[in-house]
């Protein structure tokens, strides 16, 4: 009969974990991103990334200080700088590839779209009429080095 009680207090008590446990698990990750406080194409990337499952906090100071403090190099640059678990995406930077690079993890400073090239996301308005640039997402080693980590033509 011990038992029987036992198993039902732990039934119980799982049953009260539930809520919480479901909420930890579809938490969207945190992505801060510096920005100028009158760029459009940045704040269409972030509305971009919260549909896609991200949380994104905007700072609105520019972005070039905290590009060189994060230690991606200038010539990878665009007009925002993003960091989330300790890797830093700069520029148009499609939420696949972020994704991608959580669960795979490599060894690097994080990911860059270079420039703001037309047809990426956040540089896809209606303005652009559909045009679609070829671009590459670039992995950048730690060594500064850059990899094409994804190609979109």
């Amino acid at each position: 009969m011990r038992s029987v009680n036992q198993q039902r207090r732990l039934i119980s008590f799982g049953l009260v974990l539930l809520p919480t446990l479901s909420f930890a698990v579809t938490e969207k990750p945190l992505i801060t991103m510096w920005k100028s406080p009158t760029c459009g194409c940045c704040k269409d990337w972030a509305a971009y990334l919260e549909k896609n499952g991200f949380h994104v906090k905007a700072i609105d100071i520019g972005n070039t200080e905290m590009r060189q403090k994060l230690g991606m190099p200038v010539q990878y640059g665009s007009c925002h700088t993003a960091q989330i678990n300790g890797y830093v995406i700069e520029g148009h930077v499609p939420a696949k590839e972020i994704k991608r690079l959580l669960a795979e993890k490599p060894k690097a400073i994080g990911l860059a779209v270079p420039a703001m090239p037309i047809g990426s996301p956040g540089m896809d308005g209606p303005e652009y009429k559909g045009r679609k640039d070829p671009y590459d997402v670039l992995l950048i080693g730690l060594n500064g080095m850059p990899s094409v980590y994804q190609a979109y033509k």
